[in-house]
């Protein structure tokens, strides 16, 4: 049952409140809610109207604090327990630890030789540059599945999205290296990542809640894989340090099975890190956001100029411009963190001005790059490339304007945080449908050149 927009917001916000209780953990506050929504569905059938229907259904979960303290009393050493991956006492959760374990184990090693069998497939050309997202995404999402125990209509919908992707990156006669094979090379991790989401809110998309939580799971996920990275990167040099001393050529080794084994896989480990690990990166979140957002707009103003300062607008390098929109990209994913990470309950403050400045900042840099972009086309005509950036850059102008919108009536009181909390869950979608054109209908258009 699809619930009233500002019912949606006012259960947000309870969703938010019940988070801030770090005793309760995620899967708990996910059994509150849906048994909050029930009760608010069984209130609306006796002709409540949506008010009084939540605020009924609120008071008959009692009184939260009462529970949460109660909670942390009984489940005092919960928090210290997250740190260990496998718990040591032989009950049902252990046993489901482990099974966990060995099921995340199965799908990483699945990720891991599915892209070696697509380097041999390949013979590292670019097909597998188009295919690499296809080899790993669906071992993510199939855990994902299994996780949430995916009803068969949309386990069906995804293997099908799956599968039609994978025709159309195979099927279409792609000119090898031409612009619209990189393009669609580009754009399918979106549409993967999309198709990995349905999995992750188990179908329901069209909850916002879910949605933050999968932005939310995005960045942590970053966090965690950068961390196995670095560390993995570690083993692996002091491993050949210590080969290499003693005479043995590691290299053959790492590049044919080391490499294409653990990098994949370590996106699913990761994942299950995420899962397994919330409250504790939940902590780290809000510290990245606060440190990488001022250092982004001292970037972003220099960026500003130097491309106001670099002379006639047609003339400046398409390899700069490219560049520049992978910075808006790295600033939009900065600026939905930030809101995920974010207390919608808290009051405005300096953070929030400071969010708001890096969106007016990222505002005036899209707008000198959609100016070149226009130039360049005017002078140089239409093509597959430009036009893929003009379409991005178009729907980070409305995204982005529309965020200091909403930011401004924040800060002035006039919206609550959970606007532009929607706001940004509502409109992430559009990306994946501009990912889909730009797959689908580009080659179609540009005669698969």
């Amino acid at each position: 049952m699809d619930l009233d927009a500002d019912l949606e917001a006012q259960i947000d916000s309870w969703r938010g409140y019940v988070q801030r209780r770090q005793a309760i953990a995620t899967a708990d506050v996910e059994e509150l809610e849906d048994h909050l929504r029930e009760q608010i569905e069984e209130l609306l059938a006796t002709g409540l109207d949506h008010d009084e229907a939540f605020l009924v259904a609120i008071k008959r979960l009692g009184n939260l604090d009462a529970v949460s303290r109660e909670f942390a009393r009984e489940h005092s050493d919960r928090l210290w327990k997250q740190l260990v991956l496998v718990p040591d006492d032989a009950d049902e959760n252990r046993v489901r630890a482990w099974r966990e374990l060995t099921v995340v184990i199965a799908f990483a090693l699945g990720a891991g030789l599915a892209v070696k069998a697509g380097l041999a497939w390949s013979d590292g050309g670019t097909g597998l540059i188009r295919n690499v997202g296809l080899l790993v995404f669906p071992f993510l999402a199939a855990y994902f599945g299994w996780k949430r125990r995916l009803t068969l209509p949309v386990a069906a919908t995804l293997i099908v999205s799956f599968a039609a992707l994978a025709v159309l990156l195979n099927v279409y006669p792609f000119a090898t290296g031409g612009s619209t094979e990189v393009l669609a090379a580009l754009h399918a991790p979106v549409l993967l990542w999309v198709l990995v989401g349905l999995a992750y809110v188990g179908g329901r998309w069209r909850w916002d809640a879910r949605r933050m939580d999968f932005v939310r799971f995005t960045g942590e996920l970053a966090i965690y894989y950068t961390l196995l990275a670095l560390g993995g990167g570690v083993l692996i040099g002091l491993t050949v340090a210590v080969l290499s001393a003693v005479g043995i050529d590691p290299g053959p080794v790492l590049a044919d099975w080391v490499l294409p084994l653990t990098v994949p896989g370590a996106l699913i480990v990761a994942a299950w890190l995420v899962e397994a690990k919330q409250n504790v990166v939940e902590n780290i979140a809000p510290v990245l956001t606060r440190v990488f957002t001022p250092l982004t707009i001292i970037m972003l103003l220099a960026v500003f100029a130097v491309l106001a300062t670099a002379g006639g607008l047609g003339e400046v390098d398409r390899d700069l411009l490219i560049l520049m929109d992978a910075i808006l990209i790295l600033v939009l994913s900065l600026l939905l963190y930030s809101i995920s990470a974010r207390d919608s309950l808290a009051r405005p403050g300096l953070f929030d001005i400071l969010q708001l400045v890096l969106v007016v900042v990222a505002l005036a840099v899209d707008a000198v790059m959609l100016t070149a972009m226009l130039a360049r086309i005017t002078e140089f005509g239409f093509s597959p490339n430009k036009i893929a950036a003009l379409g991005l850059n178009l729907l980070l102008l409305v995204h982005l304007a529309r965020a200091a919108w909403l930011t401004v009536g924040f800060l002035r009181g006039r919206r609550p945080f959970a606007a532009l909390e929607r706001w940004q869950t509502r409109y992430l979608p559009v990306y994946g449908v501009w990912a889909l054109i730009v797959v689908a209908v580009f080659p179609l258009v540009f005669g698969f050149a």
